[in-house]
């Protein structure tokens, strides 16, 4: 399949990571530097819950038959996981567990490095994004705005003036 056909989805997938980060560094990231470490956490990882939106790339009719099985395997268990973890993150930070910030931490490098997994795959196991039917807006919209706020949480584990405040 020629490229040029995916430089519509291509163009997608970047106009949605520009506005994700102007929205981003203009509205989300001013308000969460104002909330304590945990709810500001707390508030990211929640959008995360709704990664299980995945496993969709699993159902024949959502995409096409002719999706790689081993793409939708890899797209649809890995933000299960992704999704379950942000759960567990949630519970550990609005209950104040010890391990609250280091499950955190896992929950981000594994999401993370799962949609970053996930578009290379797209890329290299799936010539035509046309196969993904209904599921197009999840890499197109919904992976650009989690990778983003995958940052924003980076970010706030990283700064020392919010770890002084969880003190």
């Amino acid at each position: 399949m020629p490229v040029s056909l995916n430089i519509p989805f291509l163009l997608s997938v970047a106009g949605a990571f520009l506005t994700s980060t102007v929205v981003a560094v203009t509205y989300v990231w001013p308000a969460l530097r104002t909330m304590p470490r945990h709810n500001a956490l707390r508030l990211l990882a929640a959008f995360h819950a709704f990664r299980f939106l995945g496993m969709n790339f699993l159902v024949i009719g959502f995409v096409s038959p002719e999706v790689n099985p081993v793409f939708a395997g890899a797209v649809g268990w890995g933000d299960l996981t992704a999704a379950a973890l942000a759960l567990l993150a949630m519970a550990a930070l609005s209950w104040r567990w010890p391990a609250a910030i280091p499950i955190v931490w896992f929950f981000n490098i594994w999401g993370t490095l799962d949609l970053l997994n996930a578009y290379f795959m797209g890329a290299t196991k799936n010539a035509d994004p046309g196969l993904f039917g209904a599921g197009i807006y999840i890499p197109a919209l919904y992976v650009p705005l989690l990778l983003v706020s995958h940052v924003m949480v980076f970010m706030i584990l990283m700064r020392a003036k919010w770890a002084e405040q969880a003190q």
